[in-house]
């Protein structure tokens, strides 16, 4: 059997990082991880091809030499999912679709035959007998939360690790949280699941004997979602990387009750961990209340950033305005918030309504939704008609965007942080491909784009102030250029 696996194009977003492969000299941020996780489970004697869009060009030739094309998707591929399916009929290749685009919105794909929604694991078995029976129905769906420490490792082999900035791998799926916008609990459940530490560690250590030194996303829902079992990963990863000497770092997503554990903090500091997203919405107390962000809600969020960048964390930060009990001056709450926090990377959005979420049943029921989301809230537009005036809401939206990505603002932001973070944990010294983007930098913001005058501000009063974590003040430095973009767009 010979099986094709497809990832669509993923669109001009925050989480593409478009604008800063350029400078790493890069095809895509991160690999398709459901992708190559699936591979794994399929049979060893099948021949099996992965294309990733973002990296290599799909042809008509791959899709002829296929029996299938096993094809996963995201909300935000929308768009780049109906040409694949599109060029699969025409040359007669069979597709069976999975993933969150195909889970929550499959009646919108009637020219696909296969299905299989929610998580896969469980029923690939199933799924692999029909297709060498030939009797692949049209719908596998899930009726268990699987037991993920039964699932294998991912087939690293079927990609070309150079063409990546960052691995990614998966330690737990779900979180304990209940955010009315947010369609994780529906994906994946509200008890968080767990692989077992020495498992994770093999899926590490194979990336590391082939070659991997960079980063690795631990791409969880919410990675301290079990305190307990995420404090005995990062023993088991401080105890592999002392006996290994891997050189990876890692990142991943949290909640921001990850800054009352002291504990918790230097253990993930101590295994290798920088950075770390954690959604902290608004500065609004009654939208986070509307929106049953109540992990939010009894604390100071700019102490809660400030203690975990202390910690030795860099803080991405996710903010979403548009909730109906936003004030007027939501925006410039907004931008004072992310300002004093030394937030750099502020990934803020449009609320959006997505497929069976609460928020979406809400809106519906209310009749307030208006067309379905794209998954891409970057981008000025609502999916359902909000309290404030539309136009307001929009408009707003642009010119924040346009101000945290001013030169002046953003590098202000940078020089908070790192008067604030505290580095700890293993060391990394820089990489040619970090030298290389320095030096593009130099070139492309100091010379080339506006703003080049602020740049080489920063550039002094960061060497001269923080010399220790220049090459990080040149990475944030490279990924607000792809952020100006994005945000140049709205």
């Amino acid at each position: 059997m010979r099986i094709l696996l497809v990832y669509p194009t993923t669109p001009e977003t925050f989480w593409s990082f478009k604008h800063v492969l350029r400078f790493v000299s890069k095809r895509a941020s991160f690999p398709p991880l459901g992708l190559l996780t699936v591979a794994a489970l399929l049979p060893a004697d099948w021949e099996l091809r992965l294309v990733d869009e973002n990296v290599n060009r799909l042809t008509d030739d791959d899709l002829r030499w296929a029996d299938y094309v096993m094809l996963s998707a995201m909300i935000v591929h929308k768009a780049s999912v109906s040409g694949i399916v599109d060029r699969c009929r025409r040359v007669g290749t069979p597709i069976i679709a999975g993933g969150p685009l195909f889970t929550t919105g499959h009646g919108a794909f009637p020219e696909i035959d296969h299905f299989v929604l929610g998580e896969a694991e469980e029923l690939m078995p199933q799924v692999v007998e029909d297709m060498r029976r030939g009797t692949v129905r049209h719908t596998y769906a899930a009726s268990n939360r699987p037991d993920i420490t039964r699932i294998p490792s991912p087939r690293w082999d079927l990609i070309d690790m150079r063409k990546y900035v960052t691995m990614s791998v998966q330690f737990s799926r779900g979180c304990p949280f209940d955010c009315e916008f947010c369609d994780i609990i529906v994906m994946n459940g509200r008890v968080p699941r767990t692989k077992a530490p020495a498992q994770l560690v093999a899926e590490l250590e194979g990336l590391r004997v082939r070659g991997w030194k960079g980063t690795v996303f631990v791409v969880d829902d919410n990675f301290i979602g079990n305190k307990r079992e995420a404090k005995a990963l990062l023993r088991e990863l401080i105890q592999w990387r002392t006996q290994s000497g891997a050189k990876m770092a890692f990142m991943t997503e949290a909640s921001a009750n990850l800054a009352d554990d002291a504990e918790l903090c230097d253990l993930m500091v101590r295994a290798g961990f920088k950075k770390v997203f954690v959604g902290l919405e608004t500065p609004s107390l009654e939208s986070l209340q509307e929106c049953r962000k109540m992990q939010n809600c009894s604390r100071d969020l700019v102490e809660t950033v400030k203690t975990l960048q202390r910690a030795g964390l860099e803080v991405m930060g996710g903010f979403i305005v548009g909730f109906d009990s936003d004030p007027m001056d939501i925006f410039q709450r907004q931008f004072e918030f992310i300002q004093r926090s030394g937030i750099a990377t502020a990934m803020v959005g449009l609320l959006t309504a997505l497929p069976e979420t609460r928020l979406y049943r809400r809106l519906k029921d209310e009749g307030r939704i208006e067309a379905d989301s794209t998954g891409n809230n970057t981008q000025a537009e609502l999916n359902f008609r909000p309290r404030l005036d539309r136009e307001y809401l929009v408009n707003g939206y642009r010119e924040l965007m346009k101000e945290l990505y001013r030169p002046r603002n953003y590098y202000r932001r940078i020089r908070i942080f790192l008067e604030n973070h505290k580095p700890q944990g293993p060391r990394f010294g820089v990489s040619w491909t970090e030298f290389q983007a320095f030096l593009k930098s130099l070139w492309l913001l100091g010379f080339w784009h506006r703003g080049r005058l602020a740049y080489w501000r920063f550039c002094i009063t960061a060497l001269l102030r923080r010399p220790r974590l220049f090459p990080v003040a040149i990475e944030l430095a490279i990924i607000g250029h792809h952020f100006r973009r994005v945000a140049r767009l709205l």
